[in-house]
């Protein structure tokens, strides 16, 4: 009996790496998970200091830091994802604050003054991913999604 004949004509394969952590919600937690992103990317093979790394570093250090802010809850931690999709970067940030839910993307905004402190980071957000969402987290809270195209 012959085996059965496989195909041996080449295919697109797509690489796909997650990584999941969960942080205390504290100043300190978001500091980690941007440093822990970075790492992480750096063993990906996207490396330190490049454009992909550092644009990264910010999309995760703002949504982390909103997270710490307007996402906490006490005794709950906040979680991140990274997942390298082929040439795609999808950062998450999750948090147990389902109810306080930042504007859609592209969605009005109040006016900010010149010397306000707060309220331009989901500006950054907009303005360095590719695509961003919120999307409601199961069972509770909601989970900040970036995207970005890696240039190769």
């Amino acid at each position: 009996m012959t085996p059965p004949s496989i195909s041996t004509s080449r295919q697109n394969l797509v690489t796909v790496r997650v990584f999941t952590q969960r942080f205390s919600s504290t100043p300190r937690g978001a500091r980690l998970a941007r440093r822990l992103a970075l790492h992480l990317l750096d063993t990906w093979g996207v490396p330190y200091g490049s454009e992909t790394s550092d644009t990264a570093a910010l999309l995760v250090a703002e949504l982390a830091a909103n997270a710490v802010t307007h996402g906490r809850v006490p005794g709950r931690d906040f979680e991140v994802t990274a997942r390298l999709l082929g040439r795609t970067l999808r950062i998450e940030v999750s948090d147990t604050r389902g109810e306080l839910r930042p504007p859609a993307p592209g969605a009005p905004r109040p006016a900010l003054g010149p010397l306000a402190e707060t309220g331009r980071g989901l500006l950054l957000v907009e303005t360095l991913a590719d695509r961003w969402e919120v999307l409601d987290r199961v069972p509770v809270g909601k989970t900040v999604v970036a995207e970005l195209n890696l240039r190769r």
